[in-house]
């Protein structure tokens, strides 16, 4: 049985629907056992989902930091993980009795197979791969199929940073570029291999036993760093931008990890700006987001954001040669929040009542809690916006009361710019006692008797933007599913018709 992304809460108060009832079902332990020990790789690719392989595990195509082997799944964005029931929770939106249905099959009686158990693996002492005698095939790939500058080919190869593998297994021979990482010393520590196949599947893993820290990487002299998700990607840029590229330092993450980008800035202390080149699509939006918020927690405050003008920098350079390039792709998150905001914006200017504030968002917010256990998505969205609405007219009330007046404008553009993708994934399910929680402490602050002092008017007035804040996540992060959700169902279609 597929399972489907659903509408994750319900109706809004404001029209009489009635409650659908969720029938008991009762599950077996025997059943419940086999439900979490379902291999999550073979049912993702029955659900149509595309796999990565990396190293022992799988990464999700369409989101990068989330990894699957065996029975477990990991988030490394939000560092969460689980079983097979959390994940179909979590991400099909489905309920407990639900995700037992689906992962046993439905009434379909498909069969998932078990996961076997991972015996743990003593670490394998790293090793590089067999050099070739020639590396004509590489040079072949990268520079007529990836449009790579010659030029900034034999730098890497020169350095020792890049070379072809070959490889004999079952009598067969293998070629791979080989995209080194050195330590400081000098000592190969890492090693990323790609195959040089121009057709057919593509093959890339880290070698095991990689020091993740010592990835793909170059270190120049000027204070700026360059961060990429792939060596490919790297030297892509350097094609597109070759002038004077030595005088920096850029290093390749092989995913999307942050430790090869903390291990550069802390052996060269002189590296103070950071640009993050990652993909231009929704995994890459979501990881630059999680390592700009990394890079500050470490104290490195000039950070920036470069986006290629296509799906990445390899695609720039095939859309100059005037190929068919894969173009780029915004987040389905960036998308809603504008539409969410002007939609909040709506509500600021007509429905709002100065005065009742505090009484319509509590009915707001009642009448969402309530319509979690109904099916009326689009009531539920107009319920949550509105409250969201009535806490950014308190939050910019607030400000005022301080001598920071902000037009409605103002407020709706930082609200919409807080709104960011990596910070915004967990489960609309999971959110409703969080929300509660906030609301409860922001409206008995706000109703306590007296003058307030300086510090009291602005933890109040920042009460509110965090409030109105995770009101609209909550409509954004649906949008956005339903979103993803329509774009699935045309792709699926459009190769239905291709055959």
């Amino acid at each position: 049985m597929k399972c489907k992304l659903r509408a994750p809460y319900g109706a809004l108060s404001f029209f009489v629907k009635e409650v659908k009832k969720v029938p008991y079902i009762h599950f077996t332990e025997e059943q419940k056992l086999r439900a979490s020990e379902v291999d999550l790789v073979e049912f993702l690719r029955h659900q149509g989902e595309k796999l990565i392989r990396s190293g022992p595990e799988y990464r999700l195509a369409s989101d990068h930091s989330i990894t699957v082997q065996g029975n477990e799944w990991y988030d490394h964005a939000i560092k969460e993980g689980g079983g097979p029931i959390s994940f179909v929770q979590q991400f099909y939106n489905l309920s407990y009795p639900e995700a037992i249905t689906c992962l046993l099959g439905g009434e379909q009686g498909i069969v998932y197979a078990s996961a076997q158990k991972q015996e743990e693996k003593p670490r394998k002492e790293f090793a590089l791969p067999s050099a070739g005698q020639e590396m004509r095939r590489m040079y072949a790939y990268l520079l007529k199929h990836r449009f790579l500058d010659r030029n900034v080919v034999n730098a890497f190869v020169r350095a020792g940073l890049l070379y072809e593998s070959c490889e004999k297994f079952k009598d067969r021979e293998y070629h791979n570029a080989v995209f080194v990482g050195k330590d400081e010393n000098g000592v190969p520590r890492h090693a990323h291999k790609r195959s040089l196949n121009s057709l057919g599947k593509t093959f890339r893993i880290n070698v095991e036993g990689s020091d993740p820290r010592c990835s793909f990487h170059y270190t120049g002299t000027s204070n700026r760093l360059y961060v990429f998700e792939a060596p490919i990607d790297l030297m892509s840029f350097l094609s597109r931008y070759p002038r004077g590229w030595q005088e920096h330092s850029f290093v390749a993450l092989c995913g999307t990890a942050e430790h090869a980008m903390l291990w550069m800035l802390e052996r060269n202390p002189c590296l103070r700006t950071v640009c993050l080149c990652l993909d231009h699509d929704e995994a890459g939006i979501e990881a630059s987001g999680r390592l700009a918020e990394i890079l500050h927690e470490h104290g490195y405050d000039d950070v920036g954001m470069l986006q290629s003008e296509h799906k990445d920098w390899n695609e720039d350079l095939k859309a100059r040669r005037g190929l068919p390039a894969q173009e780029a792709e915004e987040h389905p998150q960036l998308i809603a929040a504008s539409e969410v905001c002007g939609r909040i914006g709506v509500y600021m200017e007509e429905c709002v009542i100065p005065e009742r504030v505090g009484r319509e968002l509590t009915n707001a917010l009642c009448g969402y809690e309530m319509n979690l256990r109904r099916d009326y998505p689009e009531g539920a969205t107009t319920c949550i916006e509105l409250a969201s609405a009535l806490a950014l007219y308190a939050y910019g009330r607030g400000l005022r009361q301080l001598g920071e007046p902000h037009s409605s404008e103002e407020l709706l553009e930082q609200l919409r710019s807080c709104i960011h993708p990596h910070q915004n994934r967990s489960s609309l399910n999971s959110r409703t006692a969080v929300l509660a929680e906030q609301a409860h402490a922001v409206l008995k602050l706000a109703s306590k008797p007296g003058i307030r002092s300086e510090a009291e008017k602005r933890q109040l007035t920042e009460g509110w933007l965090e409030l109105a804040l995770s009101c609209a996540k909550i409509s954004v992060k649906y949008e956005a599913d339903v979103l993803k959700q329509q774009q699935k169902q045309e792709q699926a279609a459009l190769q239905q018709e291709m055959g």
